[in-house]
């Protein structure tokens, strides 16, 4: 197994390995002098030397030149006092060519021999002419970097909903993928403005407890599904993971809440398992229960007003639900006789 230092470019990014070869006295938060693929760059280790398995290491490892100097150091900061005037610059000189691309950051090395300008766009930008332009003015190489919306948030820093600064430049190193399934296991509203952060995208703090949400979720019920609770029998209305209970609706329309551990999950109807019966079924009596829930209070509103009329959905004084079903018998009948061919 090789040695390694695990070290950064810049703070709270990506680590890299590099070959320490005699030395192993490095510590953490020391600065190094490494090769890479566009020349020397100044790192920072955040990992002493260790042994690590070879399927970790991708690629040919990089070695450590030698230890950083304090002028190395001064080096760095000088320039990098000096990126805000290349950011004004840059951005004066992409507007003068039109280009349709937003300049979010420049960096130099710590030497000043590259500029890194990042940017971001919505199509692909020709920028030959204005790295050309670049260069004759600010006398360095010019090396352009087109980033996403929320490569360009952790550069540019902020304040999510949480009221605290962003994870992806406090501490997250790296984007873990986030998707829309992540905020249904959790039951959040699916309204993008509630759980997209302030790069557009969702919040990367859904996939922090989705692990134990599926965990949690695979021991509940199914919302809709019947139930026999210490109570009676009922229909589950709600779900609480976390405090693994579940709110359950009574047969005498009384809400309450239960542990699943105090509720028995049958089958019904032959369903193939213990969910109640199919999506189907458990949406038509969740329809069902809403339907009556708002018969009976229109049914009270207008005993409140003292009106003599039938409640609504009835007809000629029959209950709801039988004429409900006689309008569906005769819009059947309808379309019947529309689908017979006519007479000659």
């Amino acid at each position: 197994m090789p040695v390694v230092i695990g070290a950064q470019f810049k703070p709270v990014s990506k680590v890299y390995f590099f070959d320490p070869k005699d030395q192993l006295d490095l510590l953490p938060n020391d600065f190094v002098i490494v090769d890479t693929a566009k020349g020397h760059e100044l790192v920072q280790v955040v990992e002493p030397p260790h042994t690590v398995p070879d399927e970790e290491v991708v690629g040919e490892i990089k070695r450590v030149i030698r230890r950083a100097t304090p002028w190395d150091l001064l080096r760095k900061d000088q320039w990098k006092h000096k990126e805000r005037e290349a950011l004004a610059v840059c951005r004066e000189k992409a507007r003068s060519h039109a280009l349709k691309m937003k300049v979010v950051r420049c960096e130099y090395n710590y030497d000043g021999g590259r500029l890194t300008v990042f940017f971001s766009a919505e199509k692909r930008v020709d920028f030959r002419e204005l790295v050309r332009d670049l260069a004759r003015t600010l006398r360095t190489r010019i090396e352009m970097r087109q980033i996403g919306v929320r490569d360009e948030a952790k550069l540019l820093d902020g304040v999510g909903k949480c009221g605290r600064q962003l994870c992806c430049t406090s501490w997250l190193r790296e984007f873990a993928p986030v998707g829309i399934r992540m905020a249904k296991n959790q039951q959040l509203p699916l309204n993008p403005d509630e759980i997209s952060g302030v790069c557009g995208r969702l919040l990367c703090c859904l996939s922090y407890e989705d692990k134990l949400y599926k965990e949690k979720n695979r021991k509940m019920p199914k919302i809709g599904a019947e139930v026999i609770t210490p109570q009676g029998a009922g229909r589950v209305r709600h779900l609480h993971p976390l405090k693994e209970t579940v709110t359950v609706k009574l047969e005498n329309d009384v809400l309450a809440e239960f542990r699943v551990d105090e509720l028995i999950v049958g089958k019904k109807g032959g369903s193939c398992g213990p969910c109640g019966g199919c999506t189907a079924k458990r949406r038509a009596s969740a329809k069902e229960d809403n339907a009556k829930l708002l018969a009976a209070r229109a049914k009270a509103k207008e005993g409140d007003s003292g009106g003599g009329t039938a409640s609504a959905g009835s007809t000629g004084g029959e209950p709801s639900g039988e004429g409900e079903e006689r309008g569906r018998s005769r819009r059947r009948r309808g379309r019947r006789k529309r689908r017979r061919p006519g007479k000659s």
